[in-house]
């Protein structure tokens, strides 16, 4: 098991290589950040935990660029997006800004993904909120063939890629993990079925305990034919990010 630490990185906290060489130099495995692009004013969709949504949503700074920061300043310690909204970005230039931080951390770094809570921040990107997840599958099967092949193509219902070449490969082969962000049981099919990694959303009323889903998530990927154990588990409490191995 392994302790990392999430942050909402913005103009007034501490700064995300401050965080990380303190994080690093205390043991800690890894450091994550959050992603929103935006909070549109009219805010339609409330927070899925109830309540205000916090200023820090509103000032949260781009996940790979606060991450480089914190991979430049350490030397051991993982970098990860937690999560990233991959349905609001470009599946070619999220696949090279994947590959590109993954070279500049020395493979360091966790792909956490998510498709998001908030629908008019969503449709804000040109993004059918409805049909958000499906986009989010076809995004990651098009990005994986875009860092194991060096000539690749893929044609989802959604997302289009022409037949490409782009460097650079990521330095983790065959690609750094992807680890699907979401609430059970549905983010845990998703992780099963093209996923390295599931990360339940503990803020949910309903999680009295997220690890009492253990039990039902492993006989979920054994029936997919997944060995439970190659699927890595991050809980996260707060700001505190517990991962082990199943």
């Amino acid at each position: 098991m392994d302790f990392g630490a999430a942050m909402f990185f913005t103009d007034y906290s501490m700064s995300a290589a401050e965080l990380g060489q303190a994080l690093e130099a205390r043991g800690f495995e890894s450091v994550w950040a959050p992603e929103h692009s935006h909070i549109p004013s009219t805010r339609k969709t409330p927070p899925a935990g109830g309540g205000e949504l916090g200023k820090q949503y509103y000032d949260v700074m781009d996940p790979f660029v606060t991450l480089t920061a914190a991979a430049m300043a350490t030397k051991t310690l993982k970098i990860g997006t937690g999560v990233c909204l991959v349905i609001q970005r470009d599946t070619i230039q999220t696949a090279k800004l994947v590959a590109s931080i993954d070279h500049v951390s020395g493979g360091r770094f966790l792909f956490g993904i998510g498709g998001g809570w908030n629908q008019d921040e969503i449709e804000s990107h040109g993004t059918v909120f409805t049909t958000r997840f499906k986009k989010m599958r076809e995004q990651v099967e098009a990005m994986k063939e875009i860092w194991t092949k060096s000539e690749p193509e893929y044609h989802g219902e959604i997302v289009q890629v022409p037949k490409m070449r782009t460097w650079p490969k990521p330095v983790q082969k065959p690609h750094p993990p992807i680890i699907v962000g979401g609430a059970f049981p549905h983010s845990a099919r998703r992780a099963i079925r093209y996923g390295d990694g599931w990360i339940p959303n503990a803020s949910r009323a309903h999680y009295a305990d997220v690890t009492e889903f253990l039990p039902e998530f492993r006989e979920m990927a054994t029936a997919a034919a997944r060995d439970p154990t190659s699927i890595s588990v991050t809980d996260r409490w707060a700001e505190l990010i517990r991962r082990t191995a199943n």
